[in-house]
């Protein structure tokens, strides 16, 4: 098939083969199409992948100084409901653009009040989701259907339904989706998972991992003047309606904002979206799940627990212990964490050579690179859409476990609690009108 001479070979951009996916060369069932490498070059303006950014808080502040040092991508967009936040990072951003000698051709952002503005760009080939937790699912899905790859934060999701919604439209659309569990891409979470996966220490027993506490919530808040510059209708987005307060938005690592279940997951989706995930891909379990979660204090049980169907059984333990997660096996042990921690017994499996029969993992040494690659290639990154609501999922049934107080029974294929009627309710959350998902 010649294409038009508009998209003939020589001036097919970047941004046509990644809007395509390349659909059309395979459709035909011919040989895929060997693209020049000065097509996807990453120092040519033309084929630098455009970046809109919704949500610009303290997350979002850390993927810029990421984006800026990045010679293959472009911020050309930025949305918040608060005015002055979004004209804090685009000065930082143009202040980054323009310390560099490399982006002359930046010709500066554009601001918007709403997601449904950035994403309607034709122009903006990825969307950075960094918004509190509550609206990772809407914004990302109104991406994907305009066409757009998505990066999200984590925890993907609010809740198990928007999960599997996200992932249907992800798959529906050919869109690439990379979920923020960044721990993925990191060495030695991954030498765990190797080792876990490849039976090094036997097999798993138990898993033990720590994530931490939040203060109670709020019982009440004195109602407080709204800013001037803040949309407060719009950032309370799908979820119930409270007098404004400054601490109910607030975007702090340890409170504000996570502490309240209206919005995140407290620890369950802040830290457990993290560790969660790891387990999850150490026990091969991406597109799977526990069959049990209890909740702490029941009947004694002094942990938060959950099970998989083989018996392997995940322990919170919010102990001073140096591991983030510590896996147990009937051979050994490993304890992984952030900053290269990695201690195993025996010593030796820290280093031991992985033979090519054995099990090799996904490798990914920096997130944001993988997303690209990606966006560029076109196949699953490392934290792709189905894994990202697997791991969530994981962090969601443990607290409505918890809210119900009892033991749930979960069905991983169908996504269902098995034989409780009242839990099951709370697998999705009614969401306040305008603000429909789909």
């Amino acid at each position: 098939m010649t294409p038009p001479a508009s998209e003939s070979p020589s001036v097919l951009t970047r941004r046509t083969a990644i809007k395509r996916g390349l659909s059309g060369i395979l459709a035909f069932g011919v040989a895929p199409l060997v693209l020049p490498s000065r097509l996807f070059g990453a120092s040519a303006p033309s084929n630098r992948i455009t970046v809109g950014i919704v949500g610009n808080g303290l997350i979002a502040r850390s993927h810029v100084g990421a984006l800026l040092g990045r010679d293959d991508c472009q911020i050309v967009a930025l949305c918040d409901v608060s005015r002055s936040k979004a004209e804090a990072m685009q000065k930082r951003i143009e202040q980054g653009y323009a310390d560099r000698a490399s982006t002359a051709a930046f010709k500066g952002l554009d601001l918007y009040g709403t997601h449904e503005e950035l994403v309607a760009r034709p122009d903006v080939d990825v969307v950075f989701v960094t918004t509190p937790d509550h609206w990772h699912a809407a914004v990302s899905i109104a991406a994907m259907q305009a066409g757009k790859d998505v990066y999200c934060e984590k925890p993907m999701t609010l809740t198990v339904r928007e999960g599997r919604t996200m992932v249907d439209v992800a798959r529906r659309t050919g869109r690439v989706l990379q979920t923020g569990t960044q721990q993925r891409s990191e060495a030695a979470f991954r030498r765990a998972a190797t080792i876990v996966r490849n039976g090094w220490i036997g097999e798993i027993k138990l898993i033990r991992t720590r994530l931490g506490k939040f203060p109670a919530a709020p019982v009440s808040l004195p109602e407080e003047p709204i800013p001037a510059d803040l949309n407060y209708d719009r950032w309370l987005g799908p979820t119930p309606w409270y007098p404004y307060n400054s601490f109910r938005v607030k975007g702090d690592y340890g409170g504000g904002w996570r502490v309240f279940l209206e919005y995140g997951s407290r620890k369950n989706g802040d830290w457990g979206a993290h560790h969660f995930d790891i387990i999850q891909w150490a026990l091969g379990m991406d597109a799977s799940g526990p069959v049990e979660f209890i909740p702490a204090g029941f009947e004694g049980n002094p942990y938060q627990t959950h099970r998989y169907a083989n018996g392997v059984t995940v322990q919170r333990v919010d102990g001073n212990q140096p591991a983030m997660i510590e896996f147990i096996g009937t051979k050994g042990t490993v304890g992984v964490g952030r900053d290269d921690y990695l201690v195993c017994d025996p010593i030796g499996l820290a280093t031991r050579p992985l033979r090519a029969a054995e099990q090799h993992l996904y490798e990914s040494d920096d997130h944001q690179s993988d997303f690209f690659n990606c966006v560029r290639t076109r196949q699953r990154p490392i934290a792709d859409v189905e894994i990202g609501h697997r791991s969530a999922t994981v962090g969601h049934l443990c607290g409505i476990a918890r809210q119900v107080r009892r033991p749930l029974k979960w069905d991983p294929v169908k996504e269902e609690i098995i034989g409780d009627p009242v839990a099951s309710r709370l697998l999705d959350r009614p969401r306040r009108a305008p603000y429909a998902l789909l």
